[in-house]
C-alpha cells in the first residue's frame, strides 16, 4: 500500500518517452512524488505490444485500458481499469488485494469538464468540476466544501508542443478524507491526464 496518509499534497509527472517526439502515443508511466520530490509511488499502463500500440495511436482515451500503480518498493499498491467508452467514460479501481475502492465516473456537461467520485457501494462521495475559465484545475467538492484539488502545472515550451509530458498537483485539502478516497483521488490525476491531455483525446 501507498501511505498517503501523511500527505497533503502529491505531484503526479508523466515520465517522457523519446518517441513523443515523433508524434506517436506510447505506454503512459508516472513517477509520483511528495512536496520534496521524493518518489512514492510509480504507474504504468498494461497494455504492451504491437496490438496496445495500435489501440494507442487509433483510439486514443476512448480505448480499454488498465493502469497499475506500485508503491516506492515497487509493489502493487492500487489497479485501475477502464473499459472502452465512447461516452460517459469511467476508470474503476481496486486495491493490491482486489478489493474494490469505487470509480471515476464522468458525467454529462456541455461546456465545463465534470464527473462523479463514486464509493465501493455506488454511493457519490465528491463531485469533480473543472469550469471553461480554469480548465487545467479540478476541484473535488463534498457538498459546497472543496476538499480535494487536481491541478496541471506548465511542463514548459518543448514538453507541451511536442510530449504528452503533464504533471499534475494533487491536493488534499480535507485532512479527514479516507485512505480509499485519497486513493480514488490519486488515480482521478491519472483519468483526468488520459482524458483530457493526452494528444489523441480530441481536445
Amino acid at each position: 500500500m501507498i501511505d498517503l496518509s501523511t500527505h497533503r499534497n502529491l505531484i503526479v509527472r508523466q515520465v517522457f518517452e523519446v518517441a513523443e517526439w515523433f508524434g506517436f502515443e506510447t505506454r503512459n508511466k508516472y513517477e509520483i512524488l511528495d512536496e520534496h520530490k521524493t518518489p512514492v509511488a510509480y504507474a504504468a499502463e498494461q497494455q504492451k505490444g504491437f496490438f496496445g500500440w495500435l489501440l494507442r495511436q487509433f483510439l486514443g482515451h476512448w480505448r480499454s485500458f488498465d493502469i497499475h500503480i506500485y508503491n516506492s518498493q515497487r509493489q502493487l499498491s492500487m489497479t485501475a481499469h477502464h473499459p472502452f467508452r465512447f461516452i460517459f467514460q469511467r476508470l474503476e479501481v481496486k486495491d493490491n488485494m482486489g478489493r474494490y475502492l469505487g470509480c471515476i465516473q464522468q458525467r454529462f456537461s456541455l461546456i465545463s469538464k465534470r464527473f462523479d467520485v463514486q464509493n465501493a457501494r455506488g454511493m457519490v462521495v465528491m463531485e469533480v468540476a473543472s469550469p471553461i475559465w480554469r480548465i487545467w484545475t479540478f476541484e473535488f467538492f463534498h457538498g459546497s466544501q472543496v476538499v480535494a484539488a487536481i491541478r496541471k502545472k506548465w511542463s514548459g515550451v518543448f514538453s507541451e508542443m511536442f510530449t504528452d509530458r503533464d504533471n499534475f498537483l494533487v491536493e488534499f485539502n480535507d485532512p479527514t478524507l479516507s485512505t480509499d478516497e485519497k486513493q480514488l483521488v490519486l488515480a482521478a490525476a491519472i483519468f483526468v491526464d488520459l482524458k483530457y491531455f493526452e494528444n489523441k483525446a480530441g481536445k
